[in-house]
């Protein structure tokens, strides 16, 4: 192994400090010219997972990533958590690409016309995924405070998942220990979201460890869980040397949770909650729009209905709620479905973000579908969106939509522009 590769590999280390100095290291050699620097366009992801939710990436693992996909900006998006979020604006600024912070969480919309239907959770109804984006830098520590309660309402009821797995998984003479075999997975020790994820993967390993790596792990799945796996599944569960082994496993077990999850309650806030803190921090609360999905982006969930039935419901309510984004990958939707999410956007005055969520090994940084001139705007809006966080992190009356700023520009396109110029210098 050469030094570059030994720095690559220390990114990834266990302490931020080890981390950051590898990251510095590998600059000074691009400086250098022992690494060639990257090729950079115009594309841009909001959405990266760390570490701090679940991912194969480091903080710093993720900004190398994103910076040698040929991204120019990159945003963490972590659930339940952002405690990998100065970790990951430091290392934007060893290597020079501008960073955007936020965090993931589920919410209920008990009480309104959504508290029984399925809106973009493919688990359970009434609850649904939001993103928090461009957190002002002096409000990290204030939202870690704000999530810490419901990160540990989550444990609880993962703790009474793995106990689920373990009554599907007695027949192959398989037991896993939630402190044992999921918590050193995740970075829950430094305040990182534990998700179902962590429990498949935990699951994924203690499977292999059974079976090994082979053919005899897609009999596992078929005959001790009754699960249907599919000729591309079982070509990847079959090959041992398949670098990307137990996250093929975890996409298998993640694409049918009906075997061992419980519903989420004390852990997912009222989303009026949510909405009120990202308001009072300056930071933008986004609806994240799933839409009607068939094979999904990651391959981990199986093709169901969302919100497109009730779309033109579903708009008038997260306006009125307050939301001020709607999120959006359009690698997971059709030309179509989408044309239709940005007219409403644009008749609520809703500001649009977009990002591609990794979490696996096998995921591109690059998302293709936002080289369509169709999507320039998500590249603004982008920038826009740095230089919001950069002048919140000055003065929450300087945030994109605080009272201030909208009575100055009362017009969205006029306040994307402004911020836009912000992030430029």
């Amino acid at each position: 192994m050469n030094k570059q590769e030994m720095l690559i590999q220390q990114l990834n280390a266990f302490e931020a400090a080890d981390r950051l100095a590898a990251l510095k290291e590998l600059k000074g050699m691009i400086d250098n010219g022992e690494i060639a620097a990257p090729n950079t366009g115009n594309d841009i992801n909001n959405h990266i997972h760390t570490y701090y939710s679940f991912s194969p990436y480091s903080p710093t693992k993720a900004v190398w990533m994103a910076y040698t996909s040929g991204l120019c900006t990159c945003g963490i998006m972590d659930h339940d958590s952002i405690n990998g979020a100065e970790e990951f604006i430091e290392a934007g600024k060893i290597i020079g690409i501008p960073t955007t912070i936020g965090l993931e969480m589920r919410v209920s919309f008990k009480g309104t016309f959504l508290e029984d239907k399925r809106i973009n959770n493919p688990d359970q109804s009434g609850v649904a995924y939001m993103a928090i984006h461009g957190v002002p830098h002096t409000a990290i520590k204030k939202t870690n405070e704000f999530m810490a309660p419901y990160r540990e309402a989550r444990n609880k009821r993962n703790r009474a998942m793995v106990e689920r797995i373990n009554l599907k998984a007695a027949s192959a003479g398989i037991c896993l220990d939630f402190d044992r075999d999921v918590l050193p997975l995740s970075f829950a020790h430094d305040g990182g979201g534990v998700t179902e994820r962590h429990l498949l993967f935990a699951f994924a390993k203690a499977i292999t460890e059974k079976c090994g790596k082979n053919a005899s792990v897609v009999e596992l799945l078929e005959n001790n869980l009754g699960m249907k796996v599919s000729a591309k599944q079982a070509a990847q569960l079959s090959d041992s040397e398949n670098p990307f082994y137990e996250y093929d496993l975890l996409g298998v077990l993640k694409s049918d949770t009906t075997f061992f999850y419980i519903d989420a309650t004390d852990e997912c806030m009222p989303v009026e909650k949510a909405l009120a803190f990202a308001d009072e921090i300056g930071a933008i609360s986004a609806y994240a729009y799933l839409g009607d999905v068939g094979e999904s982006v990651t391959g981990d969930k199986r093709a169901q209905t969302f919100e497109d039935s009730y779309l033109d419901d579903l708009f008038p309510l997260i306006s009125k709620l307050g939301f001020r984004a709607v999120t959006y990958m359009p690698s997971r939707n059709t030309e179509a479905q989408l044309t239709r999410l940005r007219a409403l956007c644009d008749k609520y005055s809703l500001f649009q973000i977009s990002g591609e969520d990794i979490n696996s090994p096998r995921q591109v940084f690059i998302c293709k579908a936002l080289q369509n001139p169709l999507y320039h705007n998500l590249i603004d809006s982008t920038w826009a969106l740095i230089g919001h966080e950069m002048a919140a992190t000055e003065n929450a009356d300087n945030a994109m939509f605080s009272e201030k700023t909208c009575a100055a520009m009362p017009a969205l396109a006029d306040r994307i522009i402004h911020f836009g110029k912000i992030s430029k210098g």
